[in-house]
């Protein structure tokens, strides 16, 4: 079985995962710019994938990393080797307001530091990426722009989506117009990119290995493990994993299902789990340390991926890193993995997803070979791969500036 790869669908040749970087190659000042995830503990309220990220370039360069609601009010701490900035929180009127409001609470912040920048690079486009477009416009730095949430997309079904509100659309414009690069985390996160003047880069954030590993064999059931961990909301649709339970446990003993994440939906998914006789099946956990989470994918025999949409699915990337394949509909990652390393369902299909289930859980060959590519995959496209593939972008942006000023510099001198 073929593991899926980000290159043969035409991304460029990228840096081997784990390249240090040589004595002639220059130290590059770097800012992030993230709308939270880098809690100065490390551990709660974080996301590990951009904390892999910003350990793993703070070794080789000088990282600032700008986070926009970390904590209430703004402050200033090291973390893993870099120095983050939380600009705290904001509200606004209306959306759109507070990226004003934040762009001049970071100028402040930064200060003079901000002209040494190399490159900026924002994580997602709406709010985040204006902040770095007008920031890099003032300091005249290059900026990189990663899609990261659903700022490019509508879905009527859960009224979500940047395209249904006038605002974040303008914001995605100014960002994108003003971007120098634009990365994906999947190639369906791509799509409404589609005649983008820039290329956009494939570049998902991939996780650390060493931390999420496990292995393939696993233990045939009962219990039959089962596993989903994102926040709690509609656009997760986890209604959907609870129907799809209550029908595999109808055909098969045993089967359990851990749901982690935090709860933005008032207990209403706890409420629908006891009406549909699932209060001893499935399992809340609420937020949970990635440490915590770890033992959970070593024993799941499936990850269950239910939403509306995900520009890419990073829970989807630990579940493959552990051995555990996928059964999910086609968004995000689990759209580019599919067929060789994850197993697809329609969306909001229930009983599509029940048979999926029962169907891999009875035959634990063709588990192994999805759960084999998924972890190849994730192996090849790991948290060291991320960052020397970004690394090898903020040089080259980073070397072009430097030829454009000299250019300039000569034309003024000429004059």
């Amino acid at each position: 079985m073929r593991v899926p790869s980000l290159q043969a669908r035409g991304t460029p040749v990228v840096p081997q995962r784990g390249t240090p970087a040589s004595a002639t190659e220059t130290t590059l000042r770097i800012g992030l710019i993230a709308p939270g995830g880098l809690d100065r503990t490390g551990r709660r309220d974080v996301i590990p994938a951009l904390l892999s990220l910003t350990e793993r370039l703070s070794r080789n360069h000088r990282v600032t990393v700008v986070v926009v609601r970390q904590e209430p009010e703004p402050s200033r701490f090291s973390l893993l080797g870099a120095d983050v900035v939380n600009l705290g929180y904001m509200t606004a009127a209306r959306p759109g307001r507070v990226s004003l409001r934040c762009l001049f609470r970071m100028l402040v912040a930064l200060g003079r530091d901000g002209w040494s920048f190399d490159v900026l690079h924002a994580f997602w486009i709406a709010e985040c990426g204006v902040l770095a477009a007008l920031a890099g416009q003032l300091w005249r730095v290059p900026v990189v722009v990663s899609v990261g949430g659903g700022e490019l997309v509508w879905v009527p079904q859960v009224a979500y989506g940047g395209r249904g509100d006038w605002q974040c659309r303008a914001q995605s414009a100014i960002a994108l117009w003003c971007a120098t690069a634009v990365t994906a985390g999947s190639h369906y996160a791509r799509r409404p990119l589609a005649g983008h003047r820039s290329v956009t880069r494939i570049v998902p954030l991939g996780v650390d290995t060493a931390r999420f590993h496990g292995p393939l064999e696993r233990p045939d059931g009962p219990p039959w493990r089962l596993l989903h961990v994102a926040s709690l909301n509609r656009v997760k649709n986890q209604g959907m994993l609870l129907r799809a339970v209550q029908l595999v446990q109808d055909q098969l003993l045993g089967v359990r299902l851990d749901i982690v994440g935090e709860d933005f939906l008032d207990s209403a998914l706890q409420e629908m789990a006891a009406e549909l006789g699932l209060s001893e099946v499935v399992h809340f956990h609420g937020p949970l340390d990635h440490e915590a989470i770890v033992p959970l994918y070593r024993q799941a025999h499936l990850y269950l991926q239910a939403s509306w949409h995900e520009s890419q699915g990073v829970a989807v990337c630990e579940a493959a890193a552990c051995g555990v394949p996928t059964v999910g509909t086609a968004v995000g990652l689990v759209a580019d993995l599919a067929p060789a390393a994850a197993y697809i369902v329609p969306a909001d299909d229930a009983a599509a997803m029940a048979t999926a289930i029962l169907t891999l859980l009875g035959d634990r060959p063709q588990r192994e070979r999805l759960g084999r590519a998924a972890q190849a995959w994730a192996r090849a496209h790991d948290a060291d791969w991320t960052a020397a593939t970004f690394a090898a972008l903020y040089r080259q942006l980073a070397a072009r500036r430097t030829a454009t000023a000299t250019v300039r510099s000569g034309r003024a001198g000429a004059a």
